[in-house]
C-alpha cells in the first residue's frame, strides 16, 4: 500500500467541497428541512459517504450493468435539481404528494450532495489521484457535511426568514444554473 500523500489529499478535499458545494446547498437543506420537519444528519452523511465510496470503486460497472452511461446518469440528476430549483424560485411545489417525516436520503444526501456532478468527479479523479487519498478526501468531505447538517436549525435562525427567502431565491438561481449546466456539458447542446 502506498503512503498517503497530504497535496493529494488537500487538492482533492478541494475539489469534491467544490462540487459538493454544502454551502451554497445550505437554503436548499432548510427548506427541504422545513418541509419535512426533519433531517437525520447521521443517516444523510453515512448515504453521501456510502454512495461517494461505492460509485468510486464500482461506479463505471454499476452503469454499464444497467445500460447506463455517465452522461445519461448526469442529464437524469440535471433534471431533478432542475425541479428543487424551480421550487426555490417561484415558490410553488410540483409534487403535491405527501412529504416523508425526513428527507434525509432523497433528495439531500442524493442527488443534493452525493449527485451526478460529485459521482463524475469521483470518476475523474480515480483517474489522476490514488485511491487512498481520494478515500481520506471523501471521509473529510462527509465530516464537513455531517456538520452542516446537524447545524441546520442555527443556520436557520442565524439568517432569519427575510435571510432565508432571499438567500432560496439566490441559490435556486444558482441551482439552477447548475441544473442547466450539468444538462447542457451531458447532452453536447
Amino acid at each position: 500500500m502506498q503512503p498517503l500523500i497530504f497535496k493529494e489529499i488537500l487538492s482533492v478535499t478541494m475539489i469534491l467541497f467544490a462540487i459538493i458545494d454544502i454551502l451554497g446547498a445550505i437554503p436548499v437543506i432548510i427548506e427541504m428541512r422545513q418541509r419535512a420537519g426533519h433531517i437525520e444528519s447521521e443517516k444523510a452523511s453515512i448515504a453521501v459517504l456510502v454512495l461517494m465510496v461505492v460509485f468510486l470503486f464500482i461506479g463505471n460497472e454499476l452503469l454499464n450493468i444497467i445500460g447506463l452511461d455517465i452522461a445519461s446518469f448526469a442529464i437524469a440528476g440535471s433534471f431533478v435539481i432542475f425541479i428543487i430549483a424551480m421550487e426555490m424560485i417561484l415558490g410553488i411545489k410540483f409534487f403535491n404528494e405527501e412529504m416523508p417525516n425526513t428527507v434525509s436520503i432523497v433528495p439531500i444526501a442524493f442527488p443534493l450532495i452525493a449527485g451526478a456532478g460529485t459521482m463524475t468527479t469521483l470518476l475523474s479523479l480515480k483517474s489522476q489521484y490514488q485511491t487512498q487519498n481520494i478515500l481520506v478526501a471523501i471521509v473529510i468531505n462527509t465530516v464537513i457535511v455531517y456538520l452542516v447538517l446537524k447545524n441546520v436549525k442555527r443556520l436557520e435562525r442565524l439568517f432569519g426568514e427575510a435571510g432565508l427567502n432571499v438567500l432560496r431565491k439566490a441559490f435556486g438561481v444558482i441551482l439552477l444554473a447548475i441544473a442547466i449546466k450539468l444538462f447542457r456539458s451531458n447532452t453536447g447542446l
